[in-house]
């Protein structure tokens, strides 16, 4: 399963989905895809400092004091997720807001 963390100073996301195998899990490649897209609009469309670190299975995103664009984009990361969350479930995907699990359409 992966696990996505959202706190007010950075988020977290950490393991595999398990949907399917390596190389072919659509849930993984989409989790993967709107983290990584989210520390390149934070860098490109922001002036917000973030640190980050990328490795397999895990994205750790540190932001401090963001703008009303990297709170936007932030929003819109965690829209996405809950969007997959909605689709596939719980046994592939949950995700916390300050470590509390969030309910199914909740907002950030």
């Amino acid at each position: 399963m992966i696990a996505v963390n959202i706190t007010p100073l950075g988020l977290t996301v950490d393991g595999h989905a398990g949907y399917a195998k390596t190389g072919n899990d659509i849930i993984c490649a989409a989790v993967s895809a709107l983290a990584q897209g989210l520390v390149h609009s934070l860098l490109s469309l922001t002036d917000d400092k973030i640190t980050y670190h990328i490795a397999g299975g895990h994205i750790d995103i540190n932001y401090k004091n963001l703008s009303e664009k990297g709170k936007l984009l932030i929003d819109s990361f965690f829209i996405a997720v809950s969007d997959l969350n909605l689709t596939y479930g719980d046994a592939y995907l949950e995700i916390t807001a300050d470590g509390r699990k969030t309910e199914k359409g909740e907002a950030l």
